[in-house]
């Protein structure tokens, strides 16, 4: 059956969200993984298996009714190990530290939540591909596609916001905007859950995905001028850009948002 023009909007979202949050994971994976001299070889894995789902979930946003190969879902597997393997070596890394799990580690150790954004353009790369090929029901107890999709996005946003306030905590919230990205992406999450479990769209909603999606390009550019801020600036990029804030990490918002936006396209295609 012929997907409908909603549905392959929605299916060009969910993809291009994926894309984008494996984008964000191949800068900041690069870069932490540098600054760690690749000390354990495991650490080039997140490199090309997110390299691989931005190739794969951009071919399927640019052409979402292509045909089916084995490749995509190969490479959605892929993903999601190695984000679930990063999650093992990343807590490990803090836990292996002299006091184990407490605050200092968390701020000085491997971020814990940062594979789990390659988990998640796994899961909604394997999503928009099944979408691609007409499948409506994606979830246990006939939960539909989009309230799927909706129920991945709002819980992906809700553990991005755990990351970002525990590094802003770090950076003792010198700057009033560093509030943004622990306020508005939170609520959105919680209305988004919110349409997933009454099935129903409301637009605000929508409203609250459109400016979390903003705040992720916006901290771009916050943390592209705290990089700039420091001794030397973009001159010394070689040092900074590993001192400073890491300029890749906020998009994972925008990916999150995007993906949440062709959930809602869905749940309002199926109501």
């Amino acid at each position: 059956m012929a997907a409908s023009r909603i549905d392959i909007v929605a299916t060009r979202l969910i993809a291009g969200g994926a894309a984008m949050l494996a984008s964000s994971v191949l800068a900041d994976s690069g870069l932490e993984h540098y600054r760690g001299s690749f000390a354990n070889p495991t650490m080039v894995l997140p490199l090309g298996s997110a390299a691989l789902s931005i190739a794969v979930n951009a071919r399927r946003s640019g052409k979402p009714e292509s045909g089916g190969s084995e490749a995509p879902t190969i490479s959605h597997v892929a993903s999601t190990a190695v984000g679930l393997i990063g999650l093992g070596f990343h807590v490990y890394n803090v836990t292996k530290r002299p006091g184990g799990l407490t605050f200092t580690n968390l701020f000085y150790g491997a971020p814990v939540g940062a594979p789990a954004s390659l988990v998640l353009s796994g899961m909604l790369g394997g999503i928009a591909d099944r979408l691609s090929k007409g499948e409506e029901e994606l979830g246990p107890i006939g939960l539909t596609s989009g309230r799927a999709v909706g129920g991945v996005v709002s819980v992906g946003i809700l553990g991005t916001v755990g990351e970002a306030a525990l590094l802003h905590f770090r950076g003792a919230y010198h700057d009033p905007f560093m509030w943004l990205p622990v306020t508005l992406p939170p609520i959105a999450a919680i209305s988004l859950g919110r349409d997933v479990i009454e099935d129903t769209v409301r637009p605000a909603t929508t409203v609250l995905l459109a400016a979390t999606a903003v705040v992720g390009i916006l901290g771009v550019g916050f943390h592209a001028y705290g990089v700039a801020r420091n001794m030397g600036g973009f001159r010394n990029w070689r040092q900074n850009i590993l001192a400073g804030p890491p300029i890749p990490a906020p998009p994972a918002f925008t990916g999150l948002a995007i993906a949440g936006l062709g959930a809602l396209l869905l749940m309002k295609a199926r109501r």
